[in-house]
């Protein structure tokens, strides 16, 4: 059994927290740029070279890309041959948190009670997601999430009859209802099944999936494309002031669930979909 201590998970996650929010990984950046050159409105097409030129200055200025550095959401797969030993792990992750955000001068936006709204002042307590998998390692997931689309999504709970047809139309009532607020381009996080809180999980868990993947499931990667081709239809664009481009991905995850029930989650992101995985 390999033993980790949670100084290193300290360490680890105060450096995600503070990567996460000054330079967006490949897969986003390069969404981004691709969608400079597929843009049909000249607006929107301005709009989305000024979105890159912010990625630019950021990571050369080392300063947040986006002044909302989100709620810091973590995911974390834990080996079960994986010994853990220091200090209590959730309190460990919110250490990381609280140092990368102290530390790396972001913004604290969490408040200690949702009705009294006193600040925490140093953005913890963190969203953390467990899963127990095989093996002897650590992998952790940082999302830092904005709140104007966080403020966006939605879930619907369906009857089996709506089937797929209705699964789409919930999709796309959301991203209308979105609209401009959610800070377009966005990302698309969907979760299908399940129940209520489970596809709400991996609908946010969606929007840490690599933009240039596709489901594995044949009729869900369908869905994906098309879905996307139909938001992007929509004429929001980059802003919400017009365009081609107002999705950049559909990321849908799929859970068995029961005979009665068809949830479906939509957790939609701005065009600042931060996410940074690390194994220990």
């Amino acid at each position: 059994m390999r033993t980790i201590h949670t100084d290193q998970i300290i360490k680890t996650i105060r450096q995600m927290c503070i990567d996460a929010n000054l330079r967006l990984s490949e897969d986003v950046k390069g969404a981004i740029c691709g969608a400079i050159q597929t843009e049909k409105s000249p607006l929107g097409r301005q709009i989305l070279e000024q979105l890159e030129e912010n990625m630019d200055i950021a990571a050369a200025e080392d300063i947040p890309i986006c002044q909302d550095t989100g709620m810091a959401v973590v995911f974390l797969k834990i080996g079960q041959d994986l010994h853990i030993e220091g200090m209590n792990l959730e309190d460990a992750v919110n250490e990381g948190i609280r140092q990368g955000y102290v530390d790396g001068y972001l913004r604290k936006s969490v408040v200690r009670d949702p009705l009294q709204r006193e600040n925490t002042k140093d953005n913890t307590p963190g969203i953390i997601h467990y899963e127990i998998v095989p093996g002897e390692q650590l992998t952790i997931t940082v999302a830092p999430k904005g709140f104007g689309s966080e403020n966006m999504s939605r879930v619907f709970m369906l009857k089996p009859a709506d089937g797929i047809e209705g699964v789409k139309d919930a999709i796309l009532t959301a991203v209308k209802d979105a609209g401009p607020n959610a800070c377009p381009p966005m990302v698309v996080g969907v979760g299908i099944g399940g129940d209520f809180e489970k596809c709400a999980i991996m609908a946010k868990q969606a929007l840490t999936r690599n933009l240039n993947e596709r489901s594995e499931i044949p009729y869900v990667k369908e869905m994906e494309e098309e879905l996307l081709k139909k938001i992007n239809g929509l004429g929001i664009g980059p802003g919400g002031l017009g365009g081609t481009t107002t999705a950049l991905a559909v990321n849908i995850n799929t859970y068995p669930t029961h005979i009665a029930g068809l949830p479906v989650a939509v957790n939609i992101c701005c065009h600042v979909d931060r996410h940074i995985t690390e194994v220990i």
